[in-house]
């Protein structure tokens, strides 16, 4: 385990002391202060999520950076699903692969100034840029013993976005917003994040896995890919096909349009004015949220769960048997989905899935997995039929970048806990991109509107207010009360109700006494009438 004979501040679990029994009750509290009915957001046309009903985003800005096609609007304002597309500043991104890989370069790089400066670079740009990234590969005297691993962390995203704040205080001129400032701290930053990651996993691996720690300089000759594999491995050893996916897959996860949450936030913070370590952070912790940045990991577990029910894999009976139970929720998570298929925008394919997709096939061959590269096609190819089965839903759905970047992470044996991380080292070419274009183009607060549904309340003085115990006491003796007098109410209607029954059986004695002596009284006068007539008759 790692110590440089200073006291590690970090890793310790330290118990807040808020009692149990409080939180428990006031979350309670909070689930019913806080729920809002659905049909209110009908009602003033909000759209959840920034999402029409349709499904498709709000536009919300413009932008010059990238676009991301999977769908046409027709003239009835349905989707009509299209083959799926990505350009960077205009450039078909399966044509910056294609040349890359031709050339047999790393392209990361090229992405990320194409991205940056909006212009494809000469080799002489290129050159520069990447040397001026190079540069800034080590970090700041001091900095990745004091913020790294002195104080590691379980996260390495919480690592990253502590890091980057941290940076703040190593920077001359921090809170100067101005377009050369921000590109200076964007390229340092770019620089940085790489050995940022590596020494963030090899101090929590060391501290809290009790794993060897094994630091490795990064080298400035090296690629971004390349100097990755180097400092996550023990002995920084990697093919160069092993780099090349890697430096294929941070070239498609560099950029994906200003409305995924972490760009659309990276506009947001940055339209307030704040710094960019303030930004690069609040990106980040975008990022770590499970429904943005973790879908990658969630395609491992799942690929995990499936090895532990399904003894053989390439037995499709009993891998489809397993999806089905995946989509009715009694696999895996419980949450019905299988992950790495379908996407937000994308219909009928994701082109970054189709690109990794080819050079993944090519890593399980080199490395005698192609056993489990199969299983991924097959996933891909059957699961669109398995939820038109279970759902009754046929809509057009493909696998996402996910599904491979999840079998190409198993396969480079990278580390769980790194693969979030991976995907902000590439984000953040994307993310600076569209802080710069905020602070250039925007030059506005974002300021949307919330339309408030609690009604107005007469303030109560503090002396009268009573808190949730008296209130449930005074319920409680309230509800006796309406007992007893509901007992009280039910025994006098009950008497009410017998003195009515005996009062209507004294009147229908009388009326029945009444009658008898009537019907006596006719039956004598009857007779004396019979014997008179008698009498005459004679």
């Amino acid at each position: 385990m790692l110590n440089f004979g200073r006291k590690i501040t970090a890793g310790k679990k330290t118990a807040s002391g808020i009692p149990k029994s409080y939180l428990e009750k006031m979350s309670k509290e909070l689930a019913v202060k806080n729920e809002i009915a659905a049909d209110l957001y009908t009602k003033y046309n909000v759209k959840r999520g920034l999402r029409n009903a349709n499904g498709t985003g709000v536009i919300v800005g413009l932008t010059k950076i990238s676009e991301v096609v999977g769908y046409r609007i027709d003239e009835e304002k349905n989707k009509i699903p299209l083959e799926g597309k990505l350009y960077y500043r205009g450039y078909d991104i399966e044509d910056l692969v294609a040349n890359c890989l031709d050339e047999k370069r790393f392209g990361f790089e090229e992405v990320t100034y194409l991205l940056l400066f909006g212009q494809l670079p000469s080799k002489k740009e290129l050159s520069e840029f990447t040397s001026l990234l190079s540069e800034k590969r080590d970090l700041p005297q001091g900095f990745a013993r004091d913020m790294i691993l002195n104080t590691p962390s379980r996260s390495i995203m919480n690592k990253l976005a502590r890091s980057v704040l941290a940076l703040y205080c190593y920077d001359e001129n921090p809170d100067d917003t101005s377009v050369m400032n921000v590109l200076r701290q964007s390229i340092d930053l770019m620089g940085y994040f790489p050995t940022l990651i590596s020494y963030a996993y090899q101090a929590k691996a060391s501290f809290f896995d009790k794993a060897s720690l094994h630091l490795h300089n990064p080298l400035p000759e090296l690629s971004t890919a390349e100097n990755i594999l180097r400092m996550i491995r023990p002995m920084g050893e990697y093919t160069e096909l092993e780099a090349k996916i890697l430096d294929l897959s941070l070239m498609l996860h560099a950029e994906h349009g200003g409305g995924n949450n972490s760009s659309f936030t990276t506009h947001l913070v940055s339209s307030s004015g704040t710094d960019t370590y303030a930004a690069i952070s609040a990106a980040i912790g975008s990022l770590k949220g499970p429904r943005h940045g973790g879908a990658n990991i969630a395609v491992i577990n799942m690929i995990d769960d499936l090895k532990k029910h399904v003894k053989d894999i390439t037995n499709k009976k009993d891998v489809d048997a397993y999806l089905l139970r995946v989509l009715h929720g009694q696999a895996n998570d419980g949450s019905g989905l299988i992950y790495g298929m379908g996407h937000a925008i994308y219909t009928l394919s994701d082109p970054r899935a189709v690109l990794l997709k080819k050079m993944a096939k090519e890593l399980a061959t080199n490395k005698g997995i192609l056993d489990e590269f199969e299983l991924f096609e097959h996933i891909e190819a059957t699961a669109p039929k398995l939820f038109a089965e279970v759902t009754g839903n046929e809509k057009a759905i493909s696998a996402n970048v996910d599904l491979y970047s999840g079998f190409v992470y198993n396969a480079l044996d990278i580390p769980l806990d790194i693969a979030t991380p991976l995907f902000a080292t590439a984000r953040l070419s994307g993310w600076s991109a569209h802080r710069m274009e905020e602070l250039i183009a925007g030059k506005r607060l974002m300021r949307p509107a919330y339309v408030n549904v609690e009604g107005h309340k007469s303030y109560i003085p503090i002396l009268e207010r009573k808190d949730a115990k008296e209130v449930k006491k005074e319920a409680r003796k309230e509800i006796r009360k309406e007992a007893k007098e509901g007992k009280e109410k039910a025994r006098e209607e009950k008497i009410r109700e017998e003195m009515a029954r005996d009062k209507e059986r004294k009147e229908n004695a009388a009326k029945n006494e009444e009658q008898s002596k009537k019907s006596e009284h006719e039956k004598k006068e009857n007779l004396l009438a019979k014997k008179l007539r008698s009498r005459f008759l004679r």
